[in-house]
């Protein structure tokens, strides 16, 4: 089975609900699977240090799962219309991966989660995009075949899915945003494998 690496970090839960989706995307895809992880909180002081095993949820991230997988969904609820510093902080220590040229030609899509219908959505996606192309990675959006981006009331972008969870962060995923979950994942886990085939990425396995 070929793995897809869903990455996320998610405060109050909306980013986590929808890489959930996103892995029931990637696992409409025949000899595909999704494997879900998440990033730690860090200190506004200093380091935090955190336990090695979250106590509920995916397991945080290693730069293994990276080098393991044949594509990635990176996830992050919105800050200032930036991705958030824990996400920031993981992306941050890659530089390993960059100089081994580890994830040149894997597909990589993003994800995002913002209280406001116009609370910098699409300017998040963007942030998240920036990294994966110094990698070499192959950024994939949603194109507008997927006809809800042409009149959702709630969250949807074609630079990838975005949740409007509103000002108490409790709103649910609505249909659209299930649809264009669950649609990028699929896309992502058809591109992936097509790379694979093709020679044309590097997996590794620890």
């Amino acid at each position: 089975m070929s793995e897809i690496l869903v990455l996320f970090y998610s405060r109050h839960g909306a980013t986590a609900q929808m890489a959930r989706e996103i892995a029931r995307g990637v696992e409409q895809v025949a000899d595909c699977t999704a494997r879900l992880r998440t990033v730690p909180e860090i200190s506004t002081l200093c380091e935090a240090v955190e336990d090695t095993i979250p106590v509920s949820g995916p397991p945080y991230a290693k730069l293994e799962d990276l080098q393991e997988c044949i594509g990635l969904a990176l996830g992050s609820p919105t800050r200032f219309g930036n991705m958030a510093a824990a996400m920031k902080y993981f992306i941050d220590s890659t530089s390993p991966l960059w100089l081994q040229g580890a994830l040149i030609g894997k597909p990589a899509a993003a994800f995002t989660s913002t209280s406001s219908l116009h609370g910098g959505q699409e300017s998040t996606l963007l942030t998240m995009l920036l990294p994966m192309l110094h990698h070499g990675m192959l950024y994939l959006g949603l194109p507008y075949s997927e006809t809800s981006l042409l009149n959702t009331r709630t969250g949807g972008t074609p630079y990838g899915p975005s949740h409007l969870a509103g000002v108490d962060s409790n709103l649910p995923l609505s249909e659209d945003e299930v649809s264009q979950c669950q649609a990028l994942g699929k896309r992502l886990a058809e591109t992936a494998k097509a790379q694979l085939a093709a020679g044309l990425i590097r997996v590794t396995k620890a």
